[in-house]
């Protein structure tokens, strides 16, 4: 019977996390208008991590900046991104972090500022 319930469990869950993604899925779906979003560091350290993911999504994923890659203080980084919602987060690692589920419009440019 527990063996039973468990395969269940597990195809309900299988289920409810189909479609999303570990990594955070793809930024640009193809077909789909796209939006700019720019991160901006207003903190005094260096963002280490930006983390970026659809809504839909069961987690945040993976760091977007390249391997050794971080964004300074007063810097900004752009991302091309499909529109509608996405949850943005980014922080030093071992210092602040910050997130904000958004709704990127086709064609907008939108400005998230990271503070400490």
């Amino acid at each position: 019977m527990n063996k039973l319930l468990a395969a269940g469990l597990s195809a309900a869950m299988a289920v409810t996390l189909a479609g999303c993604s570990v990594t955070g899925g793809d930024l640009i779906r193809p077909g789909e208008p796209t939006a700019t979003l720019i991160i901006v560091n207003g903190s005094y350290g260096y963002l280490d991590a930006i983390v970026i993911s659809d809504c839909n999504n069961f987690t945040y994923g993976f760091n977007r900046l390249s391997d050794g890659d971080s964004i300074p203080p007063g810097g900004a980084r752009s991302f091309t991104l499909s529109a509608g919602c996405w949850d943005v987060g980014g922080g030093e690692f071992g210092g602040g972090e910050a997130y904000e589920r958004m709704t990127l419009s086709a064609g907008s440019v939108t400005r998230f500022t990271i503070t400490d």
